[in-house]
């Protein structure tokens, strides 16, 4: 669902992935702003895990003007990703996992210390 104002702009969007919703809105208060109006720095992180058809996902995110500013690549740590910037700036991170990875794998190939890993 999009919701705009009388000139057309967005207020407030919701998308649904199976039974789960992720809503944005735009700004409407002086405590809340978005990249747009922060010198484009992303104020939070927003990670959206699919089950699959990452790069489906992305040509059609592309073929809706979605600012493709990491194409989908494998990680380290088992999942597909890629990133995107939404029309007011925000940052969206698609994933899906291809394989289950060890915690010694993933710190090895990372070059990290992980604790509470789920995997």
């Amino acid at each position: 669902m999009v919701v705009s104002d009388a000139e057309g702009k967005l207020v407030h969007a919701e998308m649904r992935f199976g039974d789960s919703y992720i809503i944005v809105d735009s700004e409407w208060s002086d405590y809340v702003a978005s990249p747009a109006s922060v010198s484009g720095r992303n104020t939070q992180s927003i990670y959206v895990r699919l089950k699959g058809g990452l790069d489906a996902h992305c040509e059609q995110a592309r073929a809706t003007d979605a600012g493709i500013i990491q194409e989908p690549a494998d990680q380290f740590y088992g999942e597909r990703q890629y990133r995107a910037r939404d029309p007011e700036g925000h940052v969206w991170t698609f994933t899906h996992t291809i394989r289950s990875v060890p915690r010694e794998e993933a710190e090895r190939l990372g070059s990290v210390q992980i604790e509470g890993w789920h995997w």
